[in-house]
């Protein structure tokens, strides 16, 4: 034990060092404030040592909390994976960052982190994403243990408990969140008693519940004549007044402690047989600083339930600032740091110095090294999405929503090797985005096999069979939880080896809602599809609450990721599956795509028969978009995109009547056309081509863009040849109504178009 608690003092100064150096020693030109985090920091030293240097196994994983970030480059430090000269690169240009990041760190890190409560949820998505690669490869249950180690302020995060209470977390027994009770956050002490309301919502939730409140030495104080007085001093005290006394000493402390009530004289006399230094270290006794009571705390976790353990802490545990309320970014001076070297045995001048060779200390480390080494792993490369079902085009009347369920099934007949790593999930809302029939197919996952009381009820067109082996995952209305799955579903490849596709399908009013998390599960190196279904005001009866604006452009604004919006089927099922095909390896990208359920007559798309015309028409769709009415010397262009290509032809066919022939270019996404325009400014090095066969300079005219959106999302089209352009879309609150009056009321009806273009022919003229 004592070995470990040396080992425990040099991660604490070398995490304070990391940030000292970062701040006061490396040149700042710029003078710009470079931050970390000492005293957050400070607080999960003990922790975080029990865990790596004594605790962890190989097949473990860890979700650390962002401003803990230094400690886990100190220990990655100690076990080999960082060198001395990484240490000084704390949040530098292509350095140690300022929050773990897996993808751009360079030592170990398990879990990216830095939005507050998302990174916590992480190891729960990370579970369920493991469990299921492991049954999808049939593999035995997976080992290993997923933490989480978490601000107690971060449990103020919705995210948490939206993820905590859902049905599909309360049997991960291999997930165990420890809670960094320091009781401070950002810019206060919190206020009340909110660990005993909070470990009654784990409870309820039936997560297994551990709290280590003091540490041993004040548990023997408590055993003594007056020692229950103490501890109820201690407990009922406010959290304010007892981080106010951590800054008090001596004869100061000893008036102060034992408070005012009856009890006061008998807590006095106990205190009486304390020199000065003993009651200060007692007071600072608190669980989570005790190494004995966290490693025996980490024994004792039930392996059939999700855990949690709330530790007590000091948040700058051990440094001139702990307890104080504005420690939060405070920074040593170089005198503390000083002091602080000398308390533990450490050299300001030379920050870095390695644990004597041949020293117990050495040794603890090199032996949790190697049984923390994991062996590599070869990358599964996903198997070839074929690009086109090969299926003539449809006929009638469809809508790109029907498109996706129907998608799913062509690819279990015709790609069964692809069908067998889609995985597909949903925020309560199967039924209502036409994933039914792939539903019924594939089966529900689930960790055991469930009985289907329905499947005699004829009635019934859903099959619900929960196995092991299914291949939708059903999740409860909260589309945080949703966008975290199926972010971790598409990071098996990198963490794991075993690639996954995971398709991710929600209303597109609030995709915005999910935004966040899902971009955090881009960052973190997942590979997935979001599918937001149905879309826009288009969805008329529904009225504002679900009517979709701002989605069309997400996917030029989100780096990662691309967006389509396609306008027909068959279009949908291209882009369906050339996003399908970046997912699950690391040159891939995540996708976005805006579905319809307005039905269109689909003889519209006028799709070419003859297989090598139809090859090029996938391409473009794949590539941006594609002309969809070419006249021989167009005066207008209108360019649609998605349920609003209809309108857009009936706009194009009244202008040319009207004696102004009209080109109309269908756009399948936004953010590849937005690319291939950058690209041919020299700022990105996407494949610029497309806009070349959509918008021949030869052919630039006056331009209407369409869309059932925000109109900025197509605005950009005017750059391709400096034409007058005039962009028509949503920009204010829906209502309910019919479409006809919806579309009038936004301007994006036919009338509009027609109006607009003919606006800009007399402005040219």
């Amino acid at each position: 034990m004592a070995v470990l608690e040396s080992v425990e003092r040099r991660v604490l100064w070398l995490a304070t060092a990391i940030v000292d150096h970062a701040n006061r020693v490396r040149p700042n030109p710029s003078g710009l404030k470079v931050g970390g985090h000492q005293a957050s920091s400070a607080s999960m030293t003990t922790l975080m040592t029990a865990l790596w240097f004594h605790h962890l196994t190989a097949d473990d994983r860890v979700s650390v909390k962002p401003h803990a970030s230094p400690v886990l480059h100190a220990v990655n430090h100690l076990l080999g994976r960082l060198r001395p000269e990484q240490l000084t690169t704390l949040r530098a240009f292509g350095g140690l960052q300022s929050y773990p990041s897996r993808t751009k760190d360079p030592g170990t890190v398990d879990y990216s982190t830095g939005s507050v409560g998302i990174g916590a949820t992480a190891p729960l998505w990370g579970a369920l994403a493991h469990r299921f690669a492991r049954d999808r490869y049939g593999e035995p249950s997976p080992p290993g243990r997923q933490y989480a180690l978490l601000g107690d302020a971060e449990l103020d995060e919705g995210a948490v408990w939206e993820a905590v209470q859902d049905p599909m977390v309360a049997g991960l027994g291999e997930v165990v969140w420890v809670v960094d009770l320091n009781r401070q956050s950002l810019d206060r002490v919190v206020p009340g008693a909110a660990p005993a309301r909070l470990q009654g919502m784990f409870a309820a939730a039936g997560w297994q519940v551990l709290t280590l409140k003091y540490g041993r030495l004040l548990e023997e104080l408590f055993t003594r004549p007056g020692g229950e007085r103490l501890r109820a001093r201690l407990d009922t005290m406010s959290n304010a007044e007892y981080q106010r006394l951590l800054r008090r000493q001596g004869p100061d402390l000893r008036h102060r402690l034992p408070g005012n009530g009856s009890d006061a004289q008998v807590v006095a006399r106990l205190l009486e047989g304390l020199d000065d230094a003993t009651l200060a270290r007692a007071l600072r006794n608190l669980g989570g600083h005790d190494m004995a009571s966290l490693l025996h705390a980490f024994e004792a976790v039930d392996d059939s339930r999700p855990t949690v353990v709330f530790a007590y802490t000091v948040k700058g545990q051990g440094l001139p600032t702990e307890g104080h309320p504005q420690n939060h970014s405070s920074l040593l001076t170089a005198e503390q740091m000083r002091h602080l070297a000398a308390r533990l045995g450490t050299d300001l001048d030379d920050p870095w110095a390695p644990f004597p060779e041949g020293s117990a200390e050495a040794a603890l480390c090199a032996a949790a090294a190697d049984r923390l080494r994991r062996p590599p792993f070869p990358l599964t490369a996903p198997p070839t999405v074929p690009p086109d079902s090969g299926r003539a085009a449809p006929s009638g009347v469809g809508t790109t929503q029907q498109a996706l369920g129907r998608t799913l099934l062509d690819l279990s007949r015709g790609a069964p090797d692809v069908a067998r790593l889609i995985v597909t999930a949903s925020p309560d809302v199967s039924s209502s985005t036409n994933l039914g029939g792939w539903l019924n197919k594939v089966g529900v996952w689930s960790h055991t096999a469930g009985h289907d009381w329905f499947a005699d009820d004829a009635e019934t067109i859903l099959r619900w069979q929960e196995n092991p082996t299914g291949q939708h995952m059903e999740l409860g209305i909260a589309e945080t939880n949703l966008v975290g799955l199926i972010g971790e579903l598409g990071a098996t490849w990198s963490r794991w080896g075993r690639p996954l596709l995971p398709i991710g399908v929600v209303y597109d009013p609030f995709v915005n809602r999910a935004l966040e998390p899902w971009s955090y599960g881009i960052y973190a190196g997942g590979r997935s599809i979001l599918v937001g279904t149905p879309s826009g005001v288009t969805l008329a009866p529904e009225g504002g609450a679900h009517q979709s604006i701002t989605t069309p452009s997400l996917g030029i604004e989100q780096p990662g990721c691309v967006t389509y919006e396609p306008a027909f089927a068959l279009d949908a099922e291209w882009c369906l599956r050339a996003a399908l095909a970046g997912l699950g390896k690391p040159d891939g990208s995540s996708a976005y795509l805006r579905l319809s359920t307005r039905p269109v007559d689909q003889s519209l798309a006028a799709v070419p028969t003859d297989p090598a015309a139809r090859e090029r028409r996938r391409h473009q769709v794949t590539a941006g978009g594609y002309v969809l009415r070419r006249r021989e010397r167009p005066a207008l262009a209108v360019v649609a995109m998605g349920a609003l290509v209809t309108e857009a032809l009936t706009a194009a066919d009244r202008l040319t009547a009207l004696g102004h022939a009209t080109d109309v270019v269908c756009v399948t996404s936004p953010d590849l056309l937005f690319r291939a325009v950058q690209a041919r400014r020299g700022l990105d090095r996407a494949d610029g081509s497309i806009l070349e066969q959509l918008f021949p300079a030869h052919r630039a005219v006056p331009m209407v863009t369409l869309l059932d959106g925000h109109p900025h999302t197509l605005a950009f089209l005017a750059t391709v040849n400096g034409v007058p352009l005039t962009a028509l879309g949503v920009t204010r609150f829906g209502q309910s109504g019919s479409l006809d009056d919806v579309y009038r009321h936004h301007g994006i009806d036919a009338d509009s178009v027609v109006a607009a273009a003919l606006d800009l022919v007399e402005a040219k003229a």
